[in-house]
């Protein structure tokens, strides 16, 4: 589950809270993830989630739920160097447009998104970051331009179980209106047995267009 709220340069806040199912399959050098959310949005109906500010005129502030945006992925580890601890993904994603745009909960179009992933070994020291540039659909009433996105980020190897890291997300406006996205996320990692693993993390923003500050957590099973 994810929870975060934030005013996006307005004078009321919007609250949103996405909790998502998914899975993933891995063989060999691919993974292949489906994630299927549900959606809760309070606030003005010109606030999406993952978009921000759409610059459509709202004043009401409302509560909406309902399935959010599915989104297809397909990673494929492209370059891997063991003995350098150097790794390099490639992803591309497909954000189907299944969450309710006559209720403010999506643009009600198809996304797509296409980044590369790169990681570096050093000791208990994972660095890492992430190029990519997304596309978006053409919704009715408003803009959205395609943008360069990318994070930096490292995670610390405390023991066998935990670990934890920060990293910073970046991404151009999407709008005419907006802003830049930039947001830190603190996050920890532990692993409770063989199989089970839970996550948390808290997220500060910096920009309009996105939350002031938002918590998550998550739970996952190895089958």
């Amino acid at each position: 589950m994810d929870y975060n709220t934030g005013k996006y340069g307005g004078t009321q806040s919007t609250s949103i809270l996405y909790v998502p199912a998914t899975l993933k399959y891995y063989r060999n050098s691919w993974t292949l993830k489906l994630t299927v959310p549900y959606l809760q949005i309070s606030g003005p109906y010109n606030v999406i989630n993952g978009v921000g500010v759409t610059g459509v005129a709202a004043t009401t502030s409302t509560t909406r739920s309902g399935l959010g945006d599915v989104v297809l992925a397909a990673t494929r580890n492209v370059y891997n160097r063991n003995s350098l601890g150097f790794f390099v993904n490639l992803t591309g994603k497909l954000k189907l447009g299944t969450a309710s745009s006559a209720q403010g909960m999506g643009t009600g179009r198809n996304d797509y998104a296409f980044q590369s992933d790169l990681f570096q070994l050093t000791g208990r020291l994972t660095s890492f970051g992430t190029l990519g540039y997304r596309v978006y659909g053409r919704p009715t009433g408003y803009s959205l331009s395609n943008v360069f996105y990318g994070l930096l980020g490292g995670s610390y190897q405390f023991d066998q179980e935990t670990y934890g890291g920060m990293m910073l997300n970046l991404a151009q406006k999407s709008t005419a209106t907006g802003a830049s996205r930039m947001e830190a996320i603190l996050f920890a990692s532990h692993k409770l047995d063989q199989n089970l693993k839970a996550q948390g993390y808290v997220l500060k923003g910096f920009t309009r267009s996105v939350p002031d500050w938002g918590i998550g957590a998550s739970i996952g099973v190895l089958l």
